[in-house]
């Protein structure tokens, strides 16, 4: 009888389509199944970036996405997190260079905070104090910069790399960079 139960609560069950947020053009990403729409509010889905941009250069980075509203089967998504994979940022680091991680607690235009993680690498070696100067100008110039903008905007600029771009210009006068790349935003 218990058998009868549990499928009889999963025929009950329906799909809802999932669509991305409205920064990645709403368009289906998938489709997950859900008693009602109260339930399916505050869900967490993780998936490849690749599949919401259409960009297979954004094939190591995975993105969270919390359902936010969810009317008849369509469930509409917000951003959570956007994080690269372990094992991306373990292939950037090398021998003979500096690997420099910052942690950022940033408010956009709107006041709305987020959190930023970055991996900064170095050409080569650098002391200790380079690096804390490195984290400074560093964390001055992502206030700086994220005040002037939305979050969306300033998201859409880490994964077209205008954002690092800047930065790298802004700090290569402490230390030649080699690479920076995002290692985690949380909103």
């Amino acid at each position: 009888m218990a058998v009868q139960k549990s499928v009889e609560k999963w025929k009950a069950k329906r799909w809802f389509n999932i669509y991305a947020p409205t920064i990645f053009g709403d368009s289906v990403i998938g489709e997950i199944p859900g008693a009602d729409e109260k339930a399916m509010i505050g869900r967490v889905i993780k998936v490849n970036m690749s599949w919401v941009t259409h960009n297979p250069q954004h094939s190591f980075i995975t993105i969270a996405m919390k359902i936010s509203d969810a009317n008849g089967d369509v469930a509409h998504t917000t951003i959570s997190s956007i994080e690269q994979t372990y094992s991306f940022i373990h292939s950037l680091v090398r021998r003979g260079q500096s690997a420099i991680y910052t942690v950022d607690n940033l408010k956009d235009k709107g006041g709305k905070s987020f959190i930023l993680k970055l991996l900064i690498m170095t050409s080569s070696k650098i002391a200790t104090p380079k690096k804390t100067a490195i984290r400074t100008a560093m964390s001055s110039f992502l206030k700086e910069y994220s005040a002037g903008m939305s979050t969306e905007d300033f998201i859409k600029s880490m994964l077209d790399t205008s954002f690092q771009q800047e930065a790298v210009k802004k700090i290569s006068n402490i230390a030649e960079i080699s690479k920076m790349e995002l290692k985690k935003i949380e909103l």
